[in-house]
């Protein structure tokens, strides 16, 4: 499945940073309007959720401007936001674990289903990447 969505990118680099960038817009946007607004339920502090999503708008930034400006040597660019989005899965795990006995069921399935969609996105990334490179 990994290997047939990272061929159909390949063939269009750009999309995946438009992918990326919609992820992270998503990721900003529910951290920053229901985990923050909704501490009780989630019981991630506040001020470590607003991290999170001034992290995912950075990359959700830095995904939208590679695919407006982006017009080739895509490789470089992907590599980077696949290192980023692994930091950002294992930063986030960390967290999981350090909070874990204040964390609700419903904080804890929400971040580690966030984890999952960004490690699976990584994967895509990451072998759309080798495409890219096998193809130079």
């Amino acid at each position: 499945m990994f290997e047939l969505l990272a061929a159909k990118l390949s063939a269009i680099p750009k999309k995946i940073f438009l992918i990326d960038s919609v992820g992270g817009f998503l990721t900003t946007l529910i951290l920053a309007t229901i985990l923050a607004n909704f501490e009780a339920y989630f019981a991630m502090p506040r001020h470590i959720v607003y991290v999170l999503a001034a992290i995912g708008l950075v990359y959700m930034c830095y995904s939208f401007a590679c695919y407006f400006f982006i017009t080739n040597h895509y490789r470089l660019f992907l590599k980077l936001i696949v290192f980023a989005n692994i930091f950002y899965s294992c930063l986030t795990l960390g967290l999981v674990c350090y909070f874990y006995g204040n964390l609700t069921v419903l904080g804890i399935s929400y971040f580690l289903l966030e984890i999952v969609v960004i490690v699976c996105l990584s994967i895509i990334e990451y072998k759309t990447y080798q495409l890219l490179s096998a193809s130079t």
